[in-house]
């Protein structure tokens, strides 16, 4: 998977990329294959998704499993992941490194699912992202999903994003909302 930018996906393909995702439901998929198949719709790298999960008012990563054990997020706090979720608005920018924020997620060693080219990027600082919180049909946010392009700079970094990859994010979100995994207290 390249992160040079989205493959010029049509409204129909992208569509269809997320029929994919909604046919997983049926499956009880874990996290980690759901995410991978998210990284495939969006054109990036597995180490440029992230997915938290609320649990007793603070977020919890749940994908990548290497973040598993590093801690929650309080909804309180400043992290990004934490604004999108408390305020229930989606960001994107193409020019996060300006913006102050938690490096958590930049600074995670990949485990044995990393192949050679997120191993590449697992320590580069995230250059552009979107945030997307995950809603319930009831619409009680239950997560948040992040897609980034991570790079040296900007211009090294893959094409920005655009409104419609953010709308393809938050379609997927609707979908995530779904999935067992997404539920407080499910087995991750």
């Amino acid at each position: 998977m390249s992160s040079t930018g989205n493959l010029g996906l049509g409204a129909k393909a992208a569509k269809a990329s997320l029929s994919e995702l909604e046919r997983m439901l049926s499956e009880s998929p874990s996290s980690d294959r759901v995410c991978l198949k998210l990284a495939q719709i969006l054109s990036v790298r597995r180490s440029e998704v992230a997915l938290l999960r609320l649990e007793k008012g603070s977020l919890r990563f749940i994908f990548p499993p290497e973040l598993r054990s590093a801690g929650v997020l309080p909804l309180t706090g400043s992290a990004v992941a934490a604004r999108t979720a408390a305020t229930r608005s989606p960001l994107l920018s193409n020019t996060f490194m300006r913006v102050k924020h938690v490096s958590l997620f930049e600074a995670v060693k990949l485990g044995a699912g990393a192949d050679e080219e997120d191993r590449s990027q697992e320590q580069l600082p995230i250059q552009k992202i979107m945030s997307v919180p995950v809603a319930s049909s009831g619409g009680d946010v239950v997560g948040v999903v992040q897609v980034s392009r991570k790079g040296l700079d900007a211009s090294v970094s893959g094409a920005d994003f655009t409104n419609d990859d953010l709308r393809q994010l938050e379609q997927a979100a609707e979908i995530l909302a779904r999935m067992p995994f997404m539920q407080d207290g499910a087995e991750i």
